[in-house]
């Protein structure tokens, strides 16, 4: 599905330039705790940006699916709410949107079981 392939493109990039703004920009302006917590975001960021470029590769190769899309979709929520919530944080130091971060972690592994399904059941 080519709408999965171009949302993990444009978070692949948006993960490089976060973690390089992170590593560069940040540096001496928030604690370490909170650089530890925007490092993190931009790692599970990229990680499921790429996520998202194998489950547009695999709903080319498997054809429609809504347990793929169903998968796809929870985890470009996760990126948006965990990530997000994660550089949010680390910027603004509230603790206010500390229960999104769960929420992302959680549509994370929805969206990884959905795959896991689909793969079972189309593969």
């Amino acid at each position: 599905m080519k709408l999965f392939i171009f949302l993990g493109a444009v978070n692949m990039f948006l993960a490089v330039a976060l973690g390089a703004f992170g590593a560069h920009g940040l540096e001496g302006k928030i604690s370490d705790r909170m650089i530890a917590n925007w490092q993190t975001g931009a790692l599970y960021h990229m990680i499921h940006a790429l996520a998202l470029l194998f489950i547009g590769l695999l709903a080319a190769k498997v054809g429609p699916s809504p347990l793929v899309t169903t998968g796809g979709w929870l985890i470009f929520a996760g990126i948006v709410c965990f990530s997000g919530s994660l550089y949010a944080i680390a910027l603004t130091g509230t603790k206010v949107i500390w229960p999104i971060t769960p929420t992302g972690g959680l549509a994370f592994l929805v969206g990884w079981a959905c795959i896991a399904i689909a793969a079972i059941k189309k593969l």
